[in-house]
């Protein structure tokens, strides 16, 4: 239940063509304080209930818990969520052995693009595309919960 990846920003669209799928994705947080968050999230017509805990030093690994829910549940839990909520677009993307998760956001983060990549470990070596740009992992203003509540748009 160890999450490990690292997160870029992403300066040109290709990763669009590269992409074996997407998906709509809408998510909220019951939660977001620095040391817990708890997400609701639809994907497409499925539901998930997530729990993440703090950081590590490095920014790279968290605690991360995740199930399922019914799709009519967590609508009604996305209308209890704090304010701000997040949509975006999210594009998977092959590149060597990984699968960069790449995503688009669309309303008060419109303009904002980041890839994430999943590891096995922190040292583990993985192939950089292109259209990846600047490192951001562990860079707390990037964590969706933080950009429900200071969204892209309002950053100077």
């Amino acid at each position: 239940m160890q999450e490990i990846e690292r997160k870029f920003l992403v300066h040109s669209d290709v990763y669009k063509r590269e992409a074996f799928k997407s998906s709509k994705i809408a998510q909220g947080f019951l939660n977001s304080e620095k040391s817990r968050t708890v997400r609701v999230r639809i994907t497409d017509k499925k539901g998930f209930l997530t729990v993440k805990g703090l950081s590590s030093a490095s920014g790279l690994s968290r605690f991360e818990w995740e199930t399922e829910v019914p799709y009519e549940e967590a609508k009604a839990l996305l209308k209890l969520c704090e304010p701000g909520q997040i949509e975006k677009r999210r594009y998977y993307v092959n590149v060597g052995k990984h699968i960069f998760e790449v995503d688009e956001f669309y309303g008060e983060n419109q303009g904002l693009t980041i890839a994430e990549i999943e590891l096995s470990t922190e040292d583990e070596t993985f192939e950089t595309p292109d259209w990846l740009a600047k490192e951001v992992t562990g860079e707390v203003k990037y964590f969706n919960s933080m950009l429900s509540k200071t969204p892209y748009k309002q950053w100077t």
